[in-house]
């Protein structure tokens, strides 16, 4: 039995009281009513009967009178759908053009009564119907949804093997007194782990080619082993034009696809990304420390002293790494037929 249903009883009772009592004034006395109030459900429950002893709240029964229509109610919830991120008076706006009368509060209270009143609940409603029925979305649907959904932000980038995918960058290491500005190119093995870097004072296409040609590209020949892709931000010293820019044509040169990620969308390049903090953490902001550096050539020593550390003996809990070192992720991830080769002894000639 509900509360509603209790008081009901309750007042119900306080009439079979009054009644058998003959006496008003004792029943309210026993039952804790005055008389006023015995008179009011006495009316009610002669006019609505058993309806009249449930508590009636004041105020308009049923939709209210000011509500908007159907059509724009309609309307509106249409708009949140196409444009998930507008605000209530961007809508009126918007309503007001294609020729429908509705106040920016008019649209709140659609919103509220369908659950709607936050730009994170009206984009998991055009989630939802996405994943309900087919629909054709607009660019400005798909941006949104890539960039509020959790699920895009958790894709990661697929390297089925060692070689797939190579990801640059270019970061800003800081600035070395009587030196200047120092720079930092770095390669990563997107699937292995396994990490390049080397320090310049500048940032340049030829920079960007020195770290592939002297560093990436032995690791790889010296495993049989080839890069397929190389993936890097739209920096002036990964792009340029084909036919004239020196890190494109090196690239063609060694048939090697060059991939850039999206405009202002470097979280796309997240695996190196990830490689500058572990670098920052764990080398530069200690050995700056702990020892003073008068020449690249001295911070280029302990960094690679720190990168053999880092690719063969530092386990990575990356994903699929389970805790393997980036060197042993290296050789396991050569592709199949590479290996056998490698376990295959060479035949001698009979005599």
């Amino acid at each position: 039995m509900t509360t509603k249903d209790k008081i009901a009883r309750r007042k119900l009772s306080l009439l079979d009281l009054a009644k058998d009592l003959d006496n008003v004034s004792k029943a309210c006395r026993l039952m804790g009513y005055s008389r006023q109030q015995f008179y009011e459900i006495r009316r009610n429950f002669q006019t609505y009967g058993a309806d009249g002893l449930v508590d009636r709240l004041p105020g308009a029964k049923g939709p209210h009178p000011n509500r908007v229509s159907e059509e724009i109610e309609a309307a509106v919830l249409d708009h949140a759908l196409e444009h998930p991120c507008h605000g209530a008076l961007r809508v009126e706006q918007e309503l007001r053009l294609k020729g429908l009368q509705v106040s920016s509060g008019g649209v709140r209270g659609v919103w509220q009564r369908h659950g709607l009143l936050t730009k994170h609940e009206r984009l998991l409603r055009l989630e939802k119907a996405t994943a309900e029925r087919k629909i054709d979305l607009s660019d400005e649907q798909i941006r949104l949804l890539e960039r509020f959904s959790p699920e895009f932000r958790e894709r990661h980038i697929e390297a089925p093997h060692t070689g797939s995918l190579v990801a640059v960058d270019t970061f800003f290491v800081g600035t070395l007194k009587g030196v200047g500005k120092i720079y930092l190119q770095s390669a990563i093995d997107c699937h292995s782990r396994h990490a390049w870097a080397r320090l310049y004072t500048s940032k340049l296409p030829i920079t960007a080619v020195h770290i592939l040609n002297n560093d990436v590209l032995p690791t790889f020949e010296a495993a049989n082993a080839r890069i397929e892709v190389v993936l890097s931000d739209n920096g002036r010293e990964f792009c340029g034009r084909p036919d004239r820019h020196p890190y494109e044509l090196f690239l063609q040169l060694e048939e090697i696809e060059h991939r850039t990620t999206k405009v202002k969308r470097p979280q796309s390049n997240g695996i190196v990304e990830r490689f500058h903090r572990t670098l920052l953490d764990e080398h530069f902001r200690v050995e700056g420390r702990r020892t003073w550096f008068e020449s690249v050539e001295e911070m280029q020593t302990v960094l690679d002293a720190y990168l053999v550390h880092y690719n063969t003996r530092r386990p990575h809990q990356g994903r699929n790494m389970n805790g393997r070192t980036p060197a042993q992720a290296f050789k396991d991830g050569l592709p199949k037929i590479q290996q056998k080769k490698e376990k295959t002894p060479p035949r001698t000639k009979a005599a």
